[in-house]
């Protein structure tokens, strides 16, 4: 008995498969066991509610938001791709008035800042560009199809000012991505304090060494 319903079973299933009403049309809404939140109760953009006293279902800024910007940031040149507001727009930019690049650090220049530099390069860059910057990394080396991997210690690339590295950094350029969503703002201009600091050890010859510190060199 029990053999028979199970083939009973299977074959009622067997034939609703096949003569099932596949295709047909209803102006029901479908009957779903499990609808995995394909559809959900919402309230649209600028629509209309009785849920809230004033019937709009857009509702103001709670008192005291701080001000959240996404988008284009040439309409808002103060702003950061991490959405912050920086009155410095140089340090959020790289930029300056007239809306070329600037030259120069909008952070402190030193040892502590050179150190998060480095550590970030690290982390995100020395993988293409190498430890060096000369563009020579881990993916350069094993040819993932990479092949407009800057080397940093280029002429062309010394000559740009800070200000477009850093512009670089944030929006990417060629097969590089941006890390403007990565890296805080600061913390690019510290990279960039870093790349420089590469940039000068490669170029640097034994003239730039200060009088009082050729004898540790032995000369």
């Amino acid at each position: 008995m029990r053999q028979f319903f199970i083939i009973y079973f299977f074959l009622v299933a067997l034939v609703l498969t096949v003569f099932g009403f596949r295709g047909c049309k209803s102006t029901k809404p479908p009957l779903e066991i499990f609808p995995d939140m394909d559809r959900q109760a919402k309230f649209a953009e600028q629509g209309a509610t009785s849920f809230f006293a004033d019937g709009r279902m857009d509702r103001p800024p709670v008192p005291g938001t701080v001000p959240h910007v996404t988008g284009d940031q040439k309409a808002f040149p103060h702003w950061i791709p991490d959405g912050q507001f920086r009155e410095d727009s140089y340090l959020a930019t790289g930029k300056v008035e007239d809306g070329s690049f600037g030259s120069g650090f909008p952070v402190e220049v030193n040892y502590d800042n050179m150190r998060t530099g480095q550590e970030i390069f690290t982390i995100y860059c020395a993988i293409c560009h190498g430890d060096s910057a000369n563009g020579q990394g881990v993916v350069a080396q094993q040819r993932y199809g990479y092949n407009t991997i800057a080397n940093l210690l280029q002429t062309r690339i010394m000559e740009l000012p800070e200000g477009e590295i850093f512009n670089t950094i944030t929006y990417g350029k060629n097969t590089m991505g941006p890390y403007g969503n990565k890296i805080r703002v600061e913390d690019r201009w510290k990279v960039v304090m870093y790349v420089r600091a590469l940039q000068r050890a490669a170029s640097a010859t034994v003239d730039d060494v200060p009088p009082e510190h050729k004898g540790d060199l032995g000369l």
